[in-house]
């Protein structure tokens, strides 16, 4: 079944000025790509939006800026994660206030994990103490550096209808499908968060993925993820095979988000600018991220012309 959250969501950057404040003409006119890229959602303040490097006021901001240029055209969600259980709670509150619906929420981070009960308690305590209407797990564990299993996912998910889905970036794709089974034929979205095994997920009945490059190649993301959506073998294999040429560019500098934001760029609504004291890309970087920026589109012409 088709759920609300599904297809290609994609992890929208936060650019920002010189003085590190949402750049609002550009957040605004990159938004509107996307969305007439064909992307089918919009997740704001997550990893690749610098979320954490974010101001509280920054952060809310670009929730309010993005739901205010989607106009309800696409599903929207937002990152809320934090360090505890109760900074969750005031995150979503204050997220709420500018009409937020649907909060993205990983396990609390820079502290000891214990336990994967932790992780459940968590989600208890957000659920009782706020009433966001929907909630989404994210798993994310190179940045939490806890993993969540798929019997916690499957824990989580099962405990309020508001949680609606689970954003996965383990990687690991057994676990995923362990989820995907737990959860098949219910109102419960299976997102992968990894890329590179994306495409044969949502062969196999993902609800969809969340690439960080879906804002530079839109048409590329929603055309890939429609032939693995639709089962078409081969083209899928073309598709994955074109993803993966893309997924290069993450590797082309030494921090994945300035590579990130720099091939965005190049589409001509932001700036490559990351938030201090992240590395840049270098010169040398930039040569190499725009040359695979012209032959992922060169191939993905290709493909579209044998496909006609």
């Amino acid at each position: 079944m088709a759920t609300k959250y599904h297809g290609v969501i994609t992890p929208i950057i936060t650019p920002v000025d010189e003085k590190e404040n949402l750049d609002d003409a550009g957040f605004r006119n990159l938004l509107e790509y996307c969305i007439h890229g064909g992307l089918h959602g919009i997740l704001v303040a997550g990893t690749n939006g610098e979320t954490m490097a974010l101001t509280q006021k920054e952060r809310t901001r670009a929730i309010k800026i993005a739901l205010e240029q989607v106009d309800g055209r696409i599903p929207v969600m937002a990152g809320c994660m934090d360090t505890s259980t109760r900074r969750v709670i005031e995150n979503i509150k204050a997220a709420q206030d500018v009409g937020l619906t649907c909060a993205a929420v990983t396990p609390i981070f820079y502290d000891r994990h214990t336990s994967q009960d932790e992780t459940v308690r968590h989600f208890e305590r957000i659920l009782q103490e706020t009433d966001i209407p929907e909630l989404v797990i994210y798993n994310i564990p190179p940045f939490t550096r806890l993993k969540l299993t798929a019997d916690t996912i499957i824990k989580i998910g099962k405990m309020d209808s508001r949680v609606v889905g689970c954003k996965d970036s383990s990687g690991d794709y057994t676990s995923f499908l362990k989820v995907m089974c737990a959860f098949e034929g219910e109102n419960f979205s299976t997102l992968s968060g990894a890329t590179a095994q994306a495409l044969s997920e949502v062969f196999f009945g993902a609800s969809g993925f969340v690439p960080a490059l879906a804002p530079c190649f839109p048409e590329l993301f929603v055309d890939a993820y429609e032939a693995a959506a639709k089962q078409d073998a081969a083209l899928t294999w073309k598709y994955d095979k074109l993803l993966r040429e893309s997924s290069k560019i993450l590797g082309m500098s030494k921090n994945g988000t300035a590579a990130a934001k720099y091939a965005i760029s190049l589409r001509g609504f932001t700036d490559k600018r990351v938030i201090y004291p992240q590395d840049y890309t270098t010169a040398e970087d930039e040569a190499q991220i725009a040359q695979k920026v012209r032959e992922v589109d060169t191939l993905y012409a290709a493909l579209k012309n044998g496909i006609n």
